[in-house]
């Protein structure tokens, strides 16, 4: 079963990155978009620094999210249909396209960073290891998040409606724009209770040297977000098996 489990996620995450680089349009938006953002976002900030980590995140969160619409994609293709009637583990259906996605998200953020000498933040050789990986743990997170969604949707556009209803809101109050402390007290409850405010701080506490007052510990942002996704990534493996997706109902 364990073999069985892997063979068909590693496969999954395999076709993800092939089924990326075929899409040229889609590669050329992937390289495109963080440097759109930096140009007409970023140079609207005076403090580079603070907008940063925020813009960061923002970039490996989206494109996490918004990789799931290929589910929705492989659904009306027939491709998914063929994976569900298949011995493998549903359960492996969702850690492949969870992996695959979070991969892409992932080396999205990590080109944003090629950015990060734009700034004043100097992260030592550590930290930035540090970081990559913690990217990593984000874009798992969302990618999860964004399965969830996505398994139970018809359409992209509905999708994408929904998606852009729950993650502006999210980023918004999770410290990107302002922090904790300068919020309202009705402001600050909502930013603790945002999993995104964790995501946030971890990469801030390896960026900024001082990072601003009330910024959540570097561990404990690390763990709570470790600990959302695999949370996340259970509810996608449970929701795989026991709910199918509406087209095939």
């Amino acid at each position: 079963m364990t073999r069985a489990f892997w063979l068909a996620a590693i496969t999954l995450w395999e076709r993800e990155l092939i089924r990326f680089w075929r899409q040229k349009s889609r590669v050329l938006g992937f390289v495109g978009m963080p440097l759109l953002f930096w140009l007409f976002i970023g140079s609207g900030f005076g403090d580079l620094a603070f907008f940063f980590p925020g813009a960061l995140t923002m970039t490996v969160m989206f494109s996490a999210i918004f990789s799931m619409m290929s589910l929705i994609e492989d659904r009306r293709e027939g491709f998914l249909l063929s994976v569900l009637v298949s011995p493998a583990p549903r359960a492996a259906i969702a850690t492949g396209k969870i992996l695959g996605a979070a991969t892409l998200a992932w080396l999205q953020g990590v080109i944003f960073l090629l950015f990060l000498p734009l700034t004043t933040l100097r992260p030592s050789p550590l930290a930035l290891a540090q970081l990559v990986a913690v990217l990593y743990v984000i874009a798992f997170t969302f990618t999860a998040l964004g399965f969830l969604f996505a398994w139970q949707m018809d359409s992209t556009q509905g999708f994408h409606a929904v998606m852009n209803l729950v993650l502006f809101p999210l980023w918004m109050v999770s410290g990107a724009l302002f922090t904790v402390n300068s919020a309202h007290g009705w402001m600050q409850w909502l930013m603790k209770v945002n999993p995104l405010t964790y995501a946030l701080a971890a990469l801030r506490r390896l960026l900024e040297p001082a990072p601003p007052a009330g910024t959540p510990e570097f561990l404990f942002s690390l763990v709570l977000t470790a600990l959302s996704g695999v949370l996340l990534w259970i509810a996608s493996a449970v929701a795989a098996g026991r709910r199918p997706a509406r087209s095939f109902s």
